[in-house]
């Protein structure tokens, strides 16, 4: 990694266009972000979509052979897509590299029988519809735990208070981490820190938030962001690889998640998805080496997290209600 004292970060095509009379206005310290994540760094790395344990595979192959650093691999089709025997081999295959795994908890509303999510207004979304629909996400969460997996994503809001409760209870394992779906990601400040305070430990926003909307968000809550580099058609399409580094200074503590746009979904993902979902597996992982490089070539790659950290730091929660509060 580059030398932070050394090499002076610089924006894209800074002294071209300076020389031009084309200069940016200098950036205002008062906009960066004052937080990091616990142990060191101002940057994460996950990457999203890694369906089962052959994705798996194809991932952290591609990560060797392209020197990408990854602290985090999540999927998005949920535990109930997968085997226990699946389960166990992605667990142990993401701890040999001190990698943390991330799974989507239960059923959710756009794979469900009701008909307001297919509406013009897509209804309440993917959130939980109903008593069972929560019992369905508390049961993945309960089965992945006990599995070995320590990171839960979660889309919906009463769920996720749901499982923070279950962690301070000690239903869940008091190191299980939760992470909020882009799906259902927040979109100013206020929203924000109300995810962090049902128990989010890790928060995914869109990709279309400006940067101001990111200082915004700074200025209420440290917990750490998830954000698409670049984010799949269903979430836009976005591609912002060449903000990464003010990404970074604005939104530490921040997961760069390397998605994939102008791909087929994949979710709920099978063995009939198979080819693209290992060819999109393997884009992902480039994509994450372009963006790295991008960091590297504007001298602001000094900050990564150390590899293996995974601990969001301390962060403000509700009141749970549990008898041992």
């Amino acid at each position: 990694m580059t030398d932070a004292s050394a090499t002076a970060a610089r924006r894209p095509g800074e002294q071209a266009l300076a020389a031009l009379g084309l200069g940016a206005p200098a950036l205002d310290p008062s906009d960066a972000s004052a937080h990091s994540f616990p142990g060191g760094g101002r940057w994460r790395t996950e990457i999203p979509s890694c369906e089962g344990p052959e994705a798996l595979a194809v991932v952290l192959k591609e990560s060797s052979r392209l020197d990408v650093p990854i602290h985090r691999i999540s999927q998005g089709s949920g535990v109930w897509m997968l085997t226990d025997a699946e389960i166990t081999e992605m667990v142990e295959a993401t701890a040999a590299r001190d990698i943390e795994l991330c799974l989507f908890t239960g059923p959710r509303g756009t794979w469900d029988i009701g008909g307001s999510v297919r509406s013009d207004s897509r209804g309440a979304g993917l959130r939980a519809r109903g008593h069972d629909a929560v019992a369905g996400c508390v049961e993945d969460a309960l089965r992945a735990t006990e599995l070995g997996v320590k990171c839960l994503l979660v889309a919906d809001e009463g769920v996720l208070w749901t499982l923070h409760r279950a962690r301070e209870a000690g239903i869940l394992p008091a190191d299980t981490t939760l992470k909020v779906s882009a799906l259902i990601g927040p979109v100013n400040p206020a929203s924000y820190a109300v995810y962090e305070r049902l128990g989010a430990d890790s928060v995914n926003v869109p990709s279309d938030l400006t940067l101001d909307h990111l200082t915004e968000i700074r200025r209420v809550s440290a917990a750490p962001m998830d954000m698409y580099i670049e984010a799949p058609d269903d979430l836009g399409g976005y591609v912002r690889m060449y903000e990464v580094a003010e990404l970074i200074r604005r939104g530490a503590p921040l997961y760069l998640k390397f998605g994939l746009s102008k791909a087929p979904g994949i979710y709920p993902w099978g063995t009939h998805l198979r080819d693209v979902t290992l060819d999109t597996a393997r884009e992902r992982v480039r994509r994450g080496r372009l963006a790295l490089d991008l960091l590297a070539r504007h001298g602001a790659d000094a900050d990564m997290a150390p590899l293996g950290s995974r601990s969001p730091g301390t962060l403000n929660r509700f009141p749970t209600g549990n008898a041992t509060d």
